[in-house]
């Protein structure tokens, strides 16, 4: 039980991480220098916490000949599914934007448990399971997209998007694919090196090295930042990294005990739990958006999934 307590509770506090790295940008004004700032703090959030732990901040020679290439590159799959979304939004919309990974997450993650890839422990799909899946994703549709859907109904619009479409849902599925797969890396990597936390340390140095890298080459550097200190700025913005390193740090965990497929759908449910949250109360600045009883029906239909994915 613990397990899925802690999957949903990070999920929970990635959905306030959303809202916090929003209104960091809504101040910074550049999302990649805003991204940049929340992987820092939350890699050096991550560098105290392993050596309190009286744990090395490096990995050893013979650890990097020995183990695969794949098992470094959680930290840059995590930056290209961060850097996509961002893109993804002027050519698909909100809804889609926020549909399509997850869909990805989900199907990836139930793929990569069933024939164990990147070393996990095999997980079969059973019947049972697959009936789960669809209702977590049927839950998750309602949730998240009905309510949208309804309202641009209602009000004979019709979404603005710009591309092909078809493209950018495809690169949105295979950007919530990238996100499972990182889960199963950071997974991994925490067994090789005894340690969840050293595991996410490197996946966040190695991902805000990447996000560096992005910041030169868009913004020729960090100057936007300065726009977030000063009076009236609240003292929560800067805590978005950190928020994310317990994400991250907890999906290093869990995913080994649970599997990749499992820790994504709670970790989805305790993110919807959350952003309901916060839209029905505008925390932590959000605009306040309150929940409409479809999307209680959907939070239900989620959680009957994914308690038919656990017992079954």
């Amino acid at each position: 039980m613990l397990p899925i307590t802690i999957g949903i509770a990070i999920g929970i506090i990635v959905s306030f991480q959303t809202a916090v790295n929003s209104r960091l940008r809504s101040f910074i004004g550049s999302p990649y220098q805003a991204s940049f700032v929340s992987f820092a703090i939350g890699t050096l959030f991550l560098a105290v916490i392993t050596l309190l732990g009286h744990q090395s901040l490096w990995v050893s020679g013979t650890l990097l000949a020995t183990q695969p290439w794949w098992i470094w590159i959680g930290g840059l799959l995590g930056v290209i599914f961060l850097t996509t979304n961002i893109l993804l939004f002027p050519h698909i919309g909100a809804v889609q934007t926020a549909i399509m990974p997850i869909l990805g997450q989900v199907i990836m993650g139930s793929i990569i448990d069933n024939f164990g890839w990147f070393n996990a422990t095999k997980q079969p799909l059973t019947l049972i399971k697959v009936i789960g899946l669809l209702l977590a994703l049927a839950g998750i549709i309602i949730t998240v997209a009905l309510p949208e859907i309804l309202q641009r109904r209602n009000q004979l619009q019709r979404p603005t998007t710009t591309g092909n479409p078809l493209l950018w849902r495809l690169l949105g599925v295979l950007t919530g694919a990238l996100g499972a797969t990182q889960t199963t890396i950071n997974g991994r990597l925490g067994l090789v090196l005894h340690s969840a936390v050293h595991a996410a340390f490197i996946s966040f140095l190695i991902g805000t090295l990447g996000l560096l890298v992005i910041v030169l080459i868009a913004n020729h550097g960090l100057k936007e930042v300065r726009r977030a200190t000063g009076p009236g700025r609240p003292w929560w913005l800067w805590i978005g990294g950190l928020l994310g390193a317990i994400f991250v740090l907890g999906n290093a965990y869990l995913a080994p005990i649970l599997g990749t497929g499992q820790t994504v759908v709670f970790a989805l449910l305790g993110q919807i739990a959350g952003g309901l949250l916060v839209d029905q109360f505008g925390l932590l600045g959000a605009n306040r958006k309150p929940v409409v009883p479809v999307q209680l029906l959907g939070l239900a239909t989620l959680i009957a999934g994914v308690v038919m994915i656990r017992l079954f």
